[in-house]
């Protein structure tokens, strides 16, 4: 196996500001590049790629809604509708727009 010189009066280049520093202070970054201790910057945590987490979507052993057997007969809704306008004046009179309905009876005979 190879040995290597302690590099006790050594320097080296920095990668970062091409100055010379002594070997054994020089450290590795996480881009590969070796830069003396007092030039060393962490890798920022932007960097670094975030777990991708899923919303959860459905619910587990969902069933669809049950019909609703009742029939509705009835009076929907009013609307007054106060923001008509003729041309570019307002009008001063709201007009009511009443909406209904209704569904008659339904009958299944099976034969």
């Amino acid at each position: 196996m190879a040995k290597y010189a302690s590099g006790k009066f050594a320097q080296r280049i920095s990668d970062r500001s091409g100055m010379a520093f002594p070997y054994n202070e020089m450290v590795k970054e996480w881009n590969g590049s070796t830069v003396h201790i007092s030039e060393y910057e962490e890798k920022h945590p932007q960097l670094e790629p975030l777990p991708i987490i899923q919303d959860p979507e459905s619910l587990e052993n969902a069933r669809g809604q049950i019909a609703d057997s009742r029939v509705f007969v009835g009076q929907i809704g009013v609307n007054t509708n106060l923001f008509s306008s003729v041309g570019m004046q307002p009008k001063t009179e709201a007009k009511e727009t009443r909406l209904s309905t209704s569904i008659g009876n339904v009958t299944v005979s099976t034969s």
